[in-house]
């Protein structure tokens, strides 16, 4: 990964509230091999069309003007980001930006078997991978995938050597609740760090889902009864608050958006596939570059555009108060 002393010569991408831009979660595709419930529903086609997407080309324009601007990390998601063709390409390109540090990515896993080795080759340092339980059966009626393809790609993405490798557990009570335990031993056992995640009503799907709304105040209370938690930090942009395991190797994150927002902290945008900029998981706030890209924009002009669009990010979400707020499934917005 290349650095440079240029993006701090340049403005920094400071929003209304103080708060400073550095990491940007990039969507290559609407798409996902999986129908996990609380995203997607069963037999939805109502994606976007390869022709609306960015291509590579328009992403590496957004993200180097973004690295100019002072954005540091950049994640690769989804949809299911693999399901993209030759995703190792972009992910080689971006991590030779100059003022890049940091190039993750988001996954299911599923196709991690035949990619790990060209995405670490490429500059991808790092992975999140979802996994929601580690019952064969269960995961098919979550997810509609096999386990047992997710645990092969969590296998070659260890050989490869990508690391960290997070778990990412959204807890749901009378769907998984039960395996909160049996996810901290198999992340123990193979070194993993484990996230746990609470629902969000994002979509028909996820105020579905809310119905199995999980505090996971009290999943931390839960697992302090069997182990002794100590104050812990991880390397990444994320809004996990982190605890470790005494005696072990073992970070355990809490992302909780309902419970214990993060909204005050928040450093992130997203970027979706077909190029719209969204401030905010939980709002509406959006800007929409494809038109600009493709009418030639110049690159200090885009630079003039983002700034721009980082004045629209709001406050904090609003899940809480309006939780029928939002339309849009989490595969749209990106991750």
């Amino acid at each position: 990964m290349n650095t440079s002393n240029q993006a701090g010569n340049q403005q920094a991408l400071i929003d209304p509230f103080g708060r400073r831009i550095e990491y940007l979660r990039l969507s290559v595709t609407d798409r996902c091999d999986l129908r996990c419930f609380y995203c997607l529903p069963k037999g939805y086609k109502d994606f976007t069309e390869p022709d609306t997407w960015l291509n590579f080309d328009e992403m590496e324009r957004v993200i180097a003007a973004f690295t100019e601007l002072g954005t540091r990390r950049i994640r690769l998601t989804g949809g299911e980001p693999l399901v993209r063709k030759n995703l190792p390409e972009l992910a080689q390109r971006l991590a030779s930006l100059p003022g890049l540090d940091d190039l993750s990515l988001s996954t299911n896993a599923t196709q991690l078997g035949k990619h790990a080795q060209a995405l670490r080759h490429a500059g991808v340092s790092r992975i999140n991978v979802s996994l929601d339980s580690l019952q064969p059966e269960r995961f098919r009626s979550i997810t509609g995938g096999k386990l047992e393809k997710v645990l092969s790609g969590i296998k070659a993405a260890r050989d490869a050597g990508l690391a960290p490798i997070k778990i990412n557990m959204v807890v749901m009570k009378g769907v998984n609740d039960d395996e909160v335990e049996d996810m901290v031993a198999f992340c123990l056992e193979h070194g993993l760090t484990l996230r746990f995640i609470e629902t969000m009503p994002m979509g028909d799907t996820g105020r579905e889902a809310s119905e199995h709304y999980v505090d996971l105040q009290t999943v931390k209370a839960r697992l302090a009864q069997h182990y002794k938690l100590l104050p812990g930090v991880m390397p990444g942009g994320g809004p996990a608050r982190y605890v470790q395991v005494e005696g072990t190797d073992l970070r355990i994150g809490f992302i909780t958006p309902i419970s214990q927002h993060f909204c005050e902290t928040c450093n992130r945008v997203r970027l979706s596939a077909e190029g719209t900029l969204y401030m905010c998981l939980g709002q509406d706030h959006s800007f929409a570059l494809r038109p600009l890209l493709r009418q030639g924009i110049g690159d200090d002009e885009l630079k003039d555009v983002i700034r721009e669009a980082i004045a629209l990010k709001p406050e904090k979400h609003e899940f809480n108060e309006k939780p029928g707020q939002l339309v849009r499934f989490m595969s749209m917005t990106g991750g």
